[in-house]
């Protein structure tokens, strides 16, 4: 009996050890939930916010700093070139825009009066080539340049690309102005026209000649001629008799 006694007696008290363990836990819990705060563990923890479980460390989305991602500086990667094209023709300027991001908008544009204006606009590829179409009207010589506006990703950008001279196909003839003209003085590269101003200055283009002559009289006047070209005119063209030019009025 009394073997039974002490077996039973050490049973209780593995029990009431079990209980006091299991007790443990709640009563941090309830340390935690009062004024007195419980032990944190070896360890900070934070919460997705920012803030450490505790509310103690950590800052908000507010205190951190902004981020700024600094534009990349952008360039051009492209050839000038001059270019000749009759009204109507479709013309194309190619190059780069450097860094490659694809999509981002490339202008042409040309210098008329003082003033740039846009022709045509295109988007780059996917390694930064852009080829820009544009389909020519009127007459005249121009400067031509890319432009880039910038975007969240790069800087502004621009370049030179070069000159357009657009032409219009017009039927010429040619002359010895030896004699007075109607303006009153004679040009050493001098044409003859019926309604241009005096001093009008026409780029002509006659098999891959170039020279740009001035109007100084008037003429011709005989039907479906356009120009009547002076004799040194017409020498740097090698042009003879009446025949189809390229005009451009400057």
């Amino acid at each position: 009996m009394r073997t039974v006694f002490r077996m039973k007696r050490t049973r209780r008290a593995q029990i009431a050890a079990g209980v006091m363990t299991l007790m443990v836990p709640t009563a941090a819990y309830a340390l935690t939930a009062g004024s007195a705060p419980a032990y944190a563990g070896p360890a900070t923890k934070f919460a997705p916010g920012g803030l450490s479980a505790s509310g103690a460390t950590g800052t908000t989305g507010a205190d951190r700093p902004a981020v700024r991602h600094a534009r990349t500086h952008s360039r051009f990667a492209i050839r000038p070139r001059t270019i000749d094209a009759l009204g109507g023709q479709v013309v194309h300027v190619h190059g780069r825009l450097l860094p490659a991001f694809a999509g981002s908008k490339v202008r042409l544009q040309a210098l008329f009066a003082g003033q740039w204006r846009t022709l045509s606009s295109t988007r780059t590829g996917s390694l930064g080539g852009f080829l820009v179409r544009y389909a020519t009207s009127g007459t005249g010589d121009h400067r031509l340049r890319v432009l880039f506006d910038g975007d969240r990703k790069a800087s502004f950008a621009r370049a030179g690309a070069g000159s357009l001279t657009v032409y219009t196909p017009t039927v010429a003839s040619w002359y010895d102005d030896g004699g007075d003209t109607a303006c009153g003085f004679h040009a050493y590269y001098g044409v003859a026209n019926k309604s241009l101003p005096c001093g009008t200055k026409v780029k002509f283009d006659y098999g891959g000649r170039t020279v740009t002559a001035t109007v100084d009289d008037r003429g011709p006047f005989v039907p479906g001629r356009d120009y009547d070209l002076n004799q040194n005119t017409a020498a740097a063209l090698g042009f003879g008799g009446v025949d189809t030019v390229w005009s451009s009025v400057q």
